[in-house]
């Protein structure tokens, strides 16, 4: 048989970043982003609440306290999880802030649908891998905080506002709206994005409700992916401090929402 008729055979990069094997699925499936050929609907938030009563999470929280204790410089939690423990995960502890020695933070194949903002004191952070996490759709503008991200393996597809189909972004809530006097630490996931906001995405000091402002924006933030970033801001002056958002992309912070428009699709930024 000839070199030509021989199928190229391609390594596993991942291997050892999918965890053990077992009957039950690791993740649920996801129909937020269409991928076909037909018109996109309006987005929303995913609305699930961390079970942190879950033997997976607390499995998660006795692994991020090893990798606090001893320095690693590579984090693959999920690695280390059964398929059953893994689904249970649908965000990470905001203990992760103290990871402050990882360099490599690798979420492959998760069942996360948001990342907290503690992700921004992970000062040691050079590559961040949520490959194939295919019900992450967004990320905390706190991300750029890490100014040493200089890798990043997502899968893109699911994004919103990618470039492949420009999915809408969830609207976000009016300035305020319903919040006056509320407890922002106890929100609704399916609206807000997450069930507490604690400080300003931009200036990191405390953030009342009925100031904040939540804004998208669509930033590079490693040498290759463009990620959309939600930013909870405590005032309009942290709106207006915000960097220009990456070439081919919505060119200003937005609320989104199914009227806003975009660049048109397929068409790969510079």
């Amino acid at each position: 048989m000839s070199e030509e008729s021989n199928p190229q055979v391609f390594p596993n990069l991942w291997a050892d970043a999918v965890g053990p094997a077992g009957r039950g699925a690791a993740r649920d499936f996801c129909a937020c982003l269409a991928h076909g050929t037909g018109a996109q609907q309006p987005t929303a938030f995913h609305p699930e609440v961390q079970d942190t009563g879950a033997p997976g999470w607390i499995r998660l929280l006795e692994l991020v306290e090893e990798a606090v204790a001893d320095g690693r410089e590579e984090f693959k939690p999920l690695a280390e999880l059964t398929p059953e423990h893994r689904r249970q995960i649908i965000t990470l502890p905001p203990t992760i802030a103290r990871l402050t020695s990882v360099k490599h933070l690798v979420l492959y194949g998760s069942n996360l649908v948001r990342i907290p903002p503690e992700i921004g004191a992970m000062r040691s952070l050079e590559e961040f891998s949520p490959y194939t996490s295919y019900r992450l759709h967004w990320f905390p503008y706190e991300i750029t905080r890490c100014a040493g991200l200089r890798s990043s393996t997502v899968s893109t597809r699911a994004l919103y506002g990618n470039y492949k189909r420009r999915p809408p972004f969830p609207a976000l809530p009016p300035v305020s709206a319903g919040l006056r006097g509320a407890d922002l630490s106890d929100l609704d996931p399916g609206v807000r994005g997450a069930t507490a906001i604690r400080t300003c995405s931009v200036c990191d000091g405390p953030v009342e409700g009925v100031n904040l402002r939540q804004v998208w924006i669509s930033l590079r933030t490693s040498g290759a992916d463009v990620l959309p970033l939600l930013v909870n801001a405590c005032s309009t002056a942290c709106v207006e401090a915000l960097p220009v958002p990456a070439e081919g992309y919505v060119r200003t912070a937005h609320t989104g929402g199914p009227g806003l428009v975009q660049p048109p699709a397929g068409r790969m930024p510079r």
